[in-house]
């Protein structure tokens, strides 16, 4: 029952976003594909290449985040997806402020939300998300989220009263004759003792990328050509506890090429 509610959720809100933009009331919209190249990943073989596309948007009830990563794995296969995979999420939120068409602030947070996130792709990766989520103003920060959700993660990672805490942040630095933008997002998992199987461990993902705002240095275009790199953190990795028979701890620098469009 938890997954359909869920699920009908999450289906309700893209839907209600679909008709939202037949109607003309898409507010803005952005989209991106990324190159990744990265070693010394944890888990999945090490070394790595993932191409990323990203949608994001906001319109007149709240906003909608996308992503879907083509992973391509160099020189060793995977033992449960073979020489590539993907993974993607959505995550549609619904504003309170928004759709009761009032201030909703207080101290630094600025909007009241729903937020939801569905995780898909292949192997054992489906999850549900849901809880509250947060707009924040902070100083020097382009944006600042913070949401709170419950996971209810399918298949043998299965654990009940899980919850995430999920922080979303982009903060851009003038550099000369361009900007350098660091922006990301981490995902804690939070104590989960209440996990009777005890197969899902709390753990902590730590995403952020710091990239050079090439577009603009070349007089090409601003906000649409960045290149840097990406680090990666991830403590027992997949709710996987590491231990010395098994490293699941992750810590690795990509190199990133990003096209806005």
């Amino acid at each position: 029952m938890k997954r359909m509610c869920t699920s009908l959720m999450l289906a309700g809100s893209m839907f209600a976003g679909g008709q939202a933009m037949a109607e003309g009331l898409l507010q803005w919209q952005n989209n991106s594909l990324t190159y990744l190249y990265g070693k010394d990943f944890q888990v999945n073989p090490r070394i790595q290449q993932t191409v990323t596309f990203e949608h994001a948007d906001a319109w007149k009830y709240g906003d909608n985040f996308l992503f879907i990563d083509k992973i391509f794995y160099n020189g060793k296969d995977d033992g449960g997806v073979g020489s590539n995979t993907y993974y993607g999420e959505l995550s549609p939120r619904l504003s309170f402020g928004k759709i009761f068409d009032q201030k909703l602030a207080f101290g630094p947070v600025t909007d009241v939300l729903l937020a939801m996130t569905y995780e898909f792709g292949e192997g054992d990766t489906e999850s549900y998300l849901i809880g509250p989520g947060f707009d924040l103003a902070i100083p020097g920060f382009d944006y600042f989220q913070l949401n709170f959700y419950q996971r209810h993660t399918q298949g043998a990672r299965a654990g009940d009263n899980v919850w995430q805490i999920t922080p979303v942040w982009s903060y851009t630095l003038p550099v000369g004759k361009s900007n350098i933008l660091i922006d990301g997002f981490m995902d804690w998992v939070v104590d989960n003792d209440s996990n009777s199987k005890g197969d899902y461990h709390a753990n902590l993902h730590f995403n952020p990328q710091i990239k050079y705002d090439l577009g603009k240095a070349l007089n090409v275009g601003e906000k649409q050509l960045y290149v840097g790199v990406e680090y990666d953190y991830w403590s027992d990795k997949y709710g996987i506890k590491d231990s010395q028979y098994f490293k699941t701890d992750q810590s690795t620098t990509s190199f990133l090429v990003k096209f806005h469009f």
